[in-house]
């Protein structure tokens, strides 16, 4: 697959360098994020954050802590907060919790990470030991170095019934403020609408992209009608856009909605969506950090240039 940085290496290197006008830019970055409220409770945060997975997750691991620096410098100076990890992506919590805590950043972020520990089978899936899964919670606020985590949920659909249980006492016990559930596996969406009708989740995180709107039937509306946020995982496609995107210049008229960038481009539709709180993708890199904020700035796509944006990805050739 390719990267965003491949990308752009690939496109210099072939004479179609990105070239924006700074004026644009400027202007651009000088608007507030859009926010969303979380349904439970009305409060807003920035359309807009950072997924702590993949290269985020690479970089933590080799200690870069520099590099998470400047990361999570450029998400809170650009106006985002939402920091997705989980304790599943190696040491991606310990290194945000480290280096936010020593720039004195730690309170300017809304920290949300996951629990999901294996365990034996039970009645045909696999269900999860309470104790290790409270072990691996407590693990997750000595990491983060807080005493309150703002948001966990439980990592792609494990054991629903034990691990929410588990994260209600927390929330009750006013550890954590919300609470919810993810997967990006389309074939468990299904387990996940009837959790969400018959759980009190405050998010759900998932898989929504310009070239993967399977969310939007049924997903999306029902977490509309049941109240609960939505954070969304990769995007940009699994890093499919950037291979399907080649050489090709941003279309002209993706300017009418604020686009001016691939990056910018496919953030504006998936938080077009009125059911998306949050887009999380992951970078590695604060340059990336910032134009990924700037999807989150200006106008959005509306119904007409949301067809045309879907158009355009369906004549692109497949990753």
């Amino acid at each position: 697959m390719v990267s965003r940085r491949d990308w752009l290496r690939a496109t210099a290197t072939a004479g179609a360098a990105i070239s924006v006008n700074p004026l644009i830019l400027e202007a651009l970055q000088s608007q507030e994020l859009i926010t969303r409220a979380v349904p439970s409770t009305g409060e807003r945060l920035p359309v807009v954050g950072l997924g702590g997975a993949n290269t985020y997750s690479r970089v933590a691991r080799e200690e870069d802590f520099g590099t998470i620096g400047g990361v999570l410098r450029a998400l809170v100076d650009g106006g985002g907060s939402v920091l997705d990890t989980a304790a599943g992506y190696g040491a991606s919590e310990d290194a945000s919790g480290r280096v936010a805590q020593e720039l004195g950043i730690a309170d300017r972020i809304f920290w949300a990470t996951k629990v999901n520990v294996a365990g034996g089978r039970r009645g045909g899936s696999r269900s999860a030991d309470p104790v290790a899964a409270r072990a691996q919670i407590q693990r997750s606020f000595d990491r983060l170095r807080i005493p309150r985590i703002d948001l966990i949920q439980v990592h792609n659909m494990g054991d629903p019934p034990t691990q929410l249980g588990i994260l209600k006492e927390f929330k009750a016990e006013g550890r954590i403020r919300y609470m919810g559930i993810t997967t990006t596996s389309e074939r468990q969406y299904p387990a996940l609408a009837d959790v969400i009708r018959n759980e009190p989740l405050d998010f759900i995180g998932i898989d929504y992209a310009v070239d993967n709107r399977i969310a939007e039937e049924v997903i999306l509306p029902l977490a509309q009608e049941h109240r609960v946020g939505v954070l969304v995982y990769l995007p940009f496609g699994r890093s499919r856009m950037w291979q399907r995107i080649g050489d090709r210049p941003v279309p002209d008229w993706a300017s009418e909605f604020d686009a001016h960038t691939w990056a910018q481009f496919m953030l504006k539709f998936v938080v077009a969506h009125p059911a998306v709180t949050v887009a999380t993708p992951g970078t590695s890199d604060p340059g990336h950090m910032a134009d990924n904020l700037a999807g989150g700035r200006g106008r959005l796509p509306n119904a007409e240039q949301l067809e045309r944006m879907i158009q355009l990805v369906e004549s692109l050739p497949s990753a």
